[in-house]
């Protein structure tokens, strides 16, 4: 039978999510604990797949691995979740036998949580406008040799939640650094030093100008849209994943509160 599972992960924690020699990474954890509960073999055995390495640093909110296996007694999220850490996998559905999560994803959202520095709102509003649709994102993107640059953007929204801007971008498939090089490139337009005309050149391709990324750490792959694939979860999951992600989240808003009253008192 084949299976997928929907996997969340504090990104800062791993080198990344493909199998690396001597660190930690997504891949490797997670093919470590289906390896000692007898889930699967090997990973080419059992043709384990997924939908997106993302780069160091990125977490996920919704990722998805597939792999064929025969160990349907132990193949439940709460006892997979017993064997992993800083990772929750939060869904399993049963898929076809061609089922490949990266393949067969019909679209993407990732979000990036940008500090408010004063941006001009509107501005940024402005230009984000632009990325709409179907563009050449050569200068938006570290281009893979032979890769398409080609790319649709089907929604991109940013929305202020207290001292950060949450930029949300949806699209079928996206290059490498592309969505961090975008938002470099709204800061940069809510900073003043871009504008409307700079981002409609640089889609042209009628200036080399290239875009640095933004940091790695504020990206998160939100959602991965399927056709006919229904994630079952687990609610004892869920609520284990929960209470861990409020004691993340009381910890780090502690620390970030007493460090923006530092920055206001000076």
């Amino acid at each position: 039978m084949r299976v997928a599972l929907r996997i969340a992960y504090d990104g800062s924690k791993f080198y990344g999510f493909q199998r690396q020699p001597d660190v930690k990474t997504v891949e490797g954890e997670l093919i470590n604990a289906l390896n000692k509960l007898g889930i699967i073999g090997s990973p080419r055995e059992a043709q384990f797949q997924g939908a997106s390495r993302i780069d160091r640093g990125v977490s996920a909110f919704f990722n998805v691995v597939a792999f064929n296996t025969t160990n349907l007694k132990l193949i439940q999220p709460r006892i997979l979740n017993h064997h992993l850490y800083d990772m929750w996998v939060l869904g399993i559905a049963e898929v076809p036998e061609d089922f490949h999560p990266r393949f067969h994803a019909e679209g993407k959202t990732y979000r990036y949580y940008l500090p408010d520095e004063g941006f001009d709102f509107n501005a940024m509003k402005d230009c984000g406008r632009l990325f709409l649709g179907k563009h050449n994102f050569s200068n938006f993107a570290r281009l893979e040799k032979g890769k398409n640059p080609v790319r649709r953007i089907t929604h991109l929204e940013i929305l202020k939640q207290e001292d950060i801007l949450v930029i949300e971008v949806s699209g079928e498939s996206f290059l490498w650094e592309m969505v961090r090089r975008m938002v470099m490139a709204l800061k940069l337009c809510g900073l003043g030093l871009l504008g409307k005309d700079d981002i409609k050149n640089m889609l042209e391709v009628t200036t080399e100008r290239k875009i640095p990324p933004a940091p790695a750490e504020n990206l998160v792959l939100w959602e991965i849209k399927y056709e006919n694939v229904k994630f079952k979860i687990d609610e004892y999951s869920v609520e284990k994943a929960k209470k861990e992600f409020f004691e993340r989240f009381s910890r780090a808003i502690v620390r970030a509160t007493f460090f923006r009253d530092f920055y206001r008192s000076l």
